[in-house]
């Protein structure tokens, strides 16, 4: 049997070239190896965006337009909506009343992410229990693994917690899903910051040709290189990160760090030739995003199809479960 791979993104602004290295990029190739079941996480967008719901769908189409454009094959990978199938709320509940509130509670990102986004009020059930709305969403489809970074980690291992203690309590019902640990490029923002649509500082997959040069042209680089004459450090210089990120060029990259380093290159070049290789990259994106477009209802059509192939798997999941927790009238 083939094994399974589960993985969602919240829809919460447009895409950009953080989420192509970072995502998107390794989510296509593994269509080749497993069954993928990749999906709009709309109720996790919640957990956060409570207060404002207007772009939601809407961001939800635009960025399964970009996951198609990227390599997204429907015919191969169960694109659904997180909120199209029901089923994951109620697996969520019945799994939220054997699991203890310190456990979530212990989650690294819990505190992090409520001293970063200090201006929302994350004090919210929903916030609280996001971790475990992400374990029901993993475990619904028996996933076997789930593309994760390091730093992921341990949002997989409450999952694994989550399923042993159920088992304890009602028998074997799920898979335990395991790490498929991926290198994610951590992309900064064009200003060096943490790359945000908060900051405007994203190159974005829908970005046309001309507005990639421009935003590229404008790049944070080595403040202390005034010159180009005078040596510059390419470690921790987002020009070169993307270099080496897009870039399949690795003896024009190499070239240009050398000449960078001795103060023989300037930064127009380093950045032309970046957007030379950004656009590259783009440019089939944008050829597919396009055919895209010219059938608006295309995006809708593979969703609810999507959808509708999910919430089979669902309701055969479910079905075990109101088994073994004893719920069959």
């Amino acid at each position: 049997m083939t094994k399974r791979v589960l993985s969602g993104m919240r829809p919460t602004g447009k895409l950009h070239l953080g989420h192509l290295a970072g995502a998107l990029g390794n989510w296509a190739e593994l269509q080749s190896k497993y069954e993928c079941f990749y999906f709009v996480a709309d109720w996790h967008a919640l957990t956060s965006e409570y207060g404002d719901t207007h772009g939601l769908t809407d961001y939800a189409l635009d960025n399964v337009a970009d996951w198609i454009a990227a390599g997204l094959d429907p015919e191969r990978s169960t694109l659904f909506i997180q909120s199209l199938v029901p089923e994951h709320a109620e697996l969520y509940l019945l799994m939220s009343m054997v699991v203890p509130t310190p456990w979530l509670e212990r989650v690294p990102t819990y505190k992090e992410q409520i001293a970063q986004l200090a201006e929302k009020d994350l004090s919210t059930l929903g916030f609280l229990g996001y971790p475990l709305l992400q374990g029901a969403d993993i475990i619904m489809y028996q996933a076997h693994y789930v593309p994760v970074g390091e730093d992921q980690v341990p949002h997989l291992e409450l999952t694994r917690e989550v399923v042993r203690r159920f088992h304890g309590f009602y028998g074997e019902v799920f898979v335990e899903p395991q790490p498929l640990l991926t290198h994610f490029p951590r992309l900064p923002g064009l200003d060096n910051r943490k790359m945000s649509k908060s900051y405007t500082n994203t190159i974005d997959l829908s970005d046309d040709a001309a507005t990639v040069r421009k935003k590229v042209k404008r790049m944070y680089t080595d403040p202390n290189r005034v010159r180009a004459d005078i040596p510059g450090n390419v470690e921790g210089n987002p020009v070169f990160i993307y270099h080496d990120a897009f870039n399949p060029n690795t003896a024009e990259v190499d070239d240009l760090k050398a000449r960078y380093r001795t103060g023989s290159v300037g930064d127009v070049e380093v950045k032309d030739k970046l957007a030379v290789a950004v656009n590259a990259v783009l440019d089939p994106i944008r050829e597919r995003r396009a055919a895209l477009a010219s059938r608006p209802e295309q995006i809708r059509e593979i969703l609810f199809e999507g959808s509708k192939r999910a919430r089979r798997e669902a309701r055969a999941t479910m079905e075990k479960v109101r088994e073994a927790v004893r719920l069959k009238y």
